[in-house]
């Protein structure tokens, strides 16, 4: 039984049940588990963060089909929890406790209960789209990370287990207490309805979704978890401990489509999170114990891509190399500006340096047991050297160098392509060329690009696209930045014209003499001679 004092800080003075209220709401959704489980041959889905409010989904589902004879547990109940490779280091450690601890409780207890750690397919990691591709750190109103990084993973194994099985039970421990928008999300849900707390997904053909605790209080919860036993023999004061630990004690769900909320500053989600002003939960976690100073520089490099303005460290276009305007409202006043696109070579270099030491130094102070802690992947670093070789034309082929500089180790690359390991041009070569275009941007960035195309065709048997490649480059890359940048302007103002059926306008704008794009024949490449001495 939980001590008093832990009651005290778990209940909730203004409640409206009592605790024989919630002692009988459990026989009855006890009762409802084992009725629905027996009901058919249909596979549930139990998706798990190893918070609260799903391990107590885990705990009721575990309890009610263990009173159930050996020979009913047939059904098989598939739990997963999705690492997103960006995971707390905390919690990551105790959600790889926690499902080897419960594999190894339901092989010894005959339950049904099959665990599935889920991970983003390599294209979609955090470090590889922002590293690599150079995507800003995620926000409102561009949450790039919640797809790629949630989303993808769990659905793509309740798909694969919908193909085999033809529908399946997704369990959530979703909650309209938690929050204003949970709430009104799961009530739209609810019209939907084929019965009690089973509601359909447009985004999960064959899907249905079954939230056993969506009225219970938080208070509720962790009496339920503080009185009732874990079954699979973890301790749920130590997941109560690591509550009481930080400021927010919200979980980050399991998320299977964007109405989800976002886990924002709760503790089980990701240390590099920007989604929120700031992490109150990683902070907290430092300040309230000593052992755990060594998050330090998760929580630097988390504060540090989280600006408001980060233009300075971005490309003035889109990733696919074009210039676009938008217009805003600032205090009543509109302006029209260019998008930023993706972090410039500079930036990205320095978040991969910033990345790799404090990986280097967290494996120096951490705890023993947590010293071999990985920030970055080795898979995740061959693909970031890829981008940089095969889609930025970085010849330079800076990350091994920078790997190097950081751990003092070699960098094995552990997926080597023809293109990665074609060494005709390298970092020589790209000082040289810098030092021809005379710190001219744009006429160096123009160079490289086309020198490397070529390199990158050199190792095929055909070269088929070579000519689409090139002229892709000047499309991009031919225009200076003022250049582009008016140019971008001046269609705007074509389009707008065009709208407005003003022809006059349009006229005038047709006629006036637009930026001109570098032609094939304008460009003067660096002179042979000049290279050689």
């Amino acid at each position: 039984m939980m001590q008093s004092n832990q009651l005290q800080l778990l209940g909730d003075k203004n409640s409206e049940r009592s605790i024989n209220q919630l002692t009988e709401d459990i026989k009855f959704i006890t009762q409802e588990i084992q009725e629905l489980y027996c009901l058919d041959a249909i596979p549930w889905v139990i998706g798990v963060s190893w918070g609260k409010d799903s391990t107590t989904i885990l705990q009721l589902i575990w309890n009610a089909i263990s009173e159930l004879p050996i020979a009913k547990r047939t059904k098989k109940i598939y739990v997963i929890t999705t690492d997103t490779l960006v995971e707390n280091p905390i919690v990551s450690t105790w959600v790889r406790q926690s499902l080897k601890t419960l594999k190894t409780a339901a092989h010894e207890q005959n339950m049904p209960f099959e665990t599935h750690l889920l991970y983003p397919e390599l294209k979609d990691r955090y470090w590889v789209n922002l590293i690599g591709k150079g995507y800003p750190a995620p926000r409102v109103r561009f949450r790039w990370c919640t797809e790629r990084l949630k989303i993808n993973p769990a659905n793509r194994f309740i798909r694969n287990a919908v193909r085999e099985n033809g529908e399946v039970i997704l369990v959530l421990g979703m909650r309209k207490a938690e929050s204003i928008k949970r709430s009104a999300v799961m009530k739209k849900h609810e019209k939907g309805r084929i019965r009690d707390r089973l509601s359909p997904r447009s985004s999960l053909i064959n899907s249905l979704v079954y939230t056993p605790i969506e009225d219970w209080r938080d208070d509720e919860v962790w009496l339920y978890l503080m009185q009732w036993k874990n079954p699979w023999g973890h301790s749920n004061k130590d997941l109560f401990s690591m509550y009481r630990g930080a400021t927010a004690d919200n979980e980050c769900p399991l998320v299977v489509d964007t109405s989800t909320p976002s886990c924002g500053s709760s503790r089980f989600g990701c240390w590099v999170c920007t989604l929120v002003s700031r992490d109150d939960s990683l902070s907290a976690m430092i300040q309230n114990d000593e052992e755990k100073e060594w998050l330090q520089p998760l929580l630097d490099i988390r504060n540090e891509l989280d600006i408001k303005n980060d233009r300075a460290k971005r490309d003035y276009r889109r990733i696919y190399g074009k210039v676009e305007l938008f217009e805003r409202n600032q205090k009543g006043k509109l302006s029209v500006d260019t998008i930023p696109g993706p972090y410039t070579k500079k930036w990205r270099e320095y978040w991969l340096r910033k990345v790799l030491e404090a990986q280097t130094q967290i494996r120096q102070t951490a705890p023993q047991e947590m010293r071999d802690i990985t920030l970055i992947t080795p898979e995740e670093l061959s693909e970031i050297r890829r981008i940089w070789l095969e889609d930025k034309h970085e010849f330079d082929d800076s990350l091994p160098r920078i790997y190097q500089e950081v751990t003092g180790e070699p960098f094995h690359d552990r997926n080597k392509t023809p293109e990665t390991e074609t060494s005709l041009l390298g970092a020589d070569e790209w000082g040289i060329l810098e030092e021809l275009c005379d710190e001219d941007e744009m006429h160096f960035e123009l160079t490289t690009r086309l020198i490397d195309i070529e390199r990158q065709y050199y190792t095929k048997s055909r070269r088929s696209g070579i000519l689409s490649d090139l002229e892709k480059c000047f499309d991009t890359s031919s225009r200076s930045r003022e250049e582009a940048i008016q140019n971008a302007y001046h269609q705007r103002d074509i389009k707008e014209a065009i709208a407005n059926a003003d022809v006059k306008k349009l006229q005038k704008l047709t006629q006036s003499p637009e930026p001109q794009e570098q032609k094939w024949s304008d460009f003067k490449f660096p002179n042979k001679s000049n290279i050689d001495n």
